[in-house]
């Protein structure tokens, strides 16, 4: 028997934008040391830009200092996986220095905590159990870093 090759349809610009979107968590693929290094990580959506909290330890923050390209992919499916779709942009990740950038993405993210995510999610933010998204403020020591000069986006999903 022959198998026929079936390429998964590519997803267009809206469809891109649309999964992108109405998502909140993504992975994101650093070049490591001796292999690749994968992470989950929160995101949000502000003018177009992807918004990320990092931890100010970690292997991540190494791997950011290196100021290597990275991939992030964001995916949604269902749960027989009947459907599925993801998108994977490469580019390189950016401090975001200017305060109000950096406001307007905390805003976001505590906006998108509030309505969709537990406070116990705050632990993976570096916040002591029992916190609230209530003080996920621009006034504490958050690092925001954006995805920037994305130099490729690509977006499949199911036939």
């Amino acid at each position: 028997m022959t198998k026929v090759k079936v390429k998964m349809p590519k997803m267009n610009e809206k469809e891109i934008k649309n999964l992108i979107s109405r998502q909140f968590l993504c992975r994101i693929a650093f070049r490591g040391e001796a292999q690749p290094y994968i992470a989950p990580f929160q995101y949000v959506v502000v003018d177009g830009t992807l918004y990320f909290h990092f931890t100010d330890y970690g292997k991540k923050m190494g791997f950011f200092k290196r100021g290597t390209p990275v991939c992030v992919e964001i995916e949604w499916f269902t749960s027989n996986l009947s459907e599925y779709k993801f998108v994977v942009l490469s580019g390189n990740l950016k401090l975001v220095e200017n305060r109000e950038e950096r406001k307007r993405a905390i805003m976001k993210m505590a906006e998108v905590g509030k309505q969709q995510l537990s406070p116990n999610f705050l632990v993976a933010h570096g916040f002591p159990k029992g916190s609230d998204w209530i003080e996920f403020t621009d006034d504490q020591p958050i690092l925001i870093i954006k995805l920037d000069d994305v130099k490729e986006r690509t977006g499949l999903k199911s036939p």
